[in-house]
């Protein structure tokens, strides 16, 4: 018989790391060897990989304390991430593996494909973009990092970056949107787990791709299939494009 897998949990006591926690413990073949959450100090040598669904501080300090000491590798599926705390994370990746990611659904990553081949088919001075999201009133990042996933499909299927094309919010009085760009729309209500759509509006027609979370566990499970994916993999930074054989 193969030896278990020993994975540590980072953000043990939020909802998702409950999540993972449920479905580890459902595995004979995994040990879950620590579970902490943001300011505690795990014995990192007792994991072959960490998953991490914490706070954007805590995912960025946990990288880089696993890269000085060339692993764990590393899963994380933290959002709200500054430009600088991404970029961090980047230079951790030179020295261990991490696959990181907004959203861990199968579902999810396949309608990121859809996204970019719509858009690379769909000319910007015809079609407008919309991502619409919505999810629990406790959530506090927005757009998600589900949204932006989605948002940077749609801008790589029309050959620019995200930073370029995306729709200020509105609010109040605004002016006609430039053609060619991405905008955002957030929803916070009750218990919502995830919905999301990218809606391709022309004058005369609108093709809308959309998916919805029915149970928070379906995230759980892609994070152990990305655990189980990277702790194998070279130094470098991952999406589940790459877990799940799409590039």
């Amino acid at each position: 018989m193969k030896a278990p897998v020993h994975i540590g949990l980072s953000g043990a006591r939020g909802r998702m790391g409950r999540a993972v926690s449920s479905v580890l413990d459902e595995r004979e073949d995994l040990v879950v060897a620590a579970r902490f959450d943001r300011g505690e100090s795990p014995d990192l040598s007792l994991c072959d990989v960490i998953i991490d669904f914490s706070t954007p501080d805590a995912s960025v300090e946990l990288a880089e304390a696993c890269a000085a000491r060339r692993g764990p590798a590393l899963v994380i599926g933290s959002t709200g991430l500054s430009p600088e705390q991404d970029q961090a994370i980047a230079r951790a990746a030179d020295h261990v593996a991490i696959v990181r990611s907004g959203n861990f659904s199968l579902g999810v990553n396949i309608l990121v494909g859809l996204i970019q081949q719509a858009a690379e088919r769909l000319d910007g001075e015809t079609w407008d973009i919309e991502i619409l999201e919505a999810h629990h009133r406790r959530k506090a990042d927005a757009p998600s990092g589900t949204a932006l996933m989605l948002g940077e499909a749609a801008a790589r299927g029309r050959g620019r970056s995200l930073t370029e094309l995306r729709e200020p919010a509105r609010e109040g009085i605004t002016e006609e949107r430039a053609r060619g760009t991405i905008g955002f729309a957030a929803l916070r209500a009750g218990g919502i787990i995830g919905e999301h759509t990218a809606l391709f509006a022309a004058e005369d027609e609108v093709i809308t791709l959309s998916h919805s979370a029915r149970n928070r566990l379906l995230f759980a499970r892609g994070a152990v299939a990305a655990a189980l994916w990277v702790r194998s993999q070279p130094p470098g930074l991952y999406t589940m494009q790459d877990v799940l054989g799409f590039r």
